[in-house]
């Protein structure tokens, strides 16, 4: 059984604010079963996006898997601005987290899907 969206948001600010990663909730979407996208800012005019791995790769079904959007490559903050925006649109139960990271912390390690 997965943890509730709001529960696992909480927790992984927590662990990045923590951790000397300043986190914030950009956009709440719903409680138990929303989709989860997390911006890793660099502070550099660019980002990293992480969102939900696809349903059907393995571990999805208890877990949360995550991938890396724009093929693993930071893009400008405009361009990933206007992919959430879209992402909000289909989907206005989203959530979207936003981690400061200079380095490109972003806390996923053993939650990035591998397929």
């Amino acid at each position: 059984m997965r943890l509730k969206s709001e529960i696992w948001v909480k927790a992984y600010v927590r662990r990045m604010s923590a951790g000397g990663h300043p986190s914030y909730v950009i956009r709440h979407g719903d409680d138990d079963a929303g989709a989860i996208y997390i911006r890793i800012n660099r502070l550099d005019g660019t980002s990293a996006l992480f969102g939900p791995a696809p349903s059907g790769l393995s571990g999805t079904e208890t877990d949360r898997r995550w991938v890396m959007h724009f093929k693993g490559e930071l893009r400008p903050d405009s361009e990933v601005d206007n992919y959430l925006e879209r992402e909000h649109r289909t989907d206005p139960d989203l959530w979207l987290v936003e981690v400061e990271s200079r380095d490109g912390q972003h806390g996923l390690e053993g939650w990035l899907s591998e397929d």
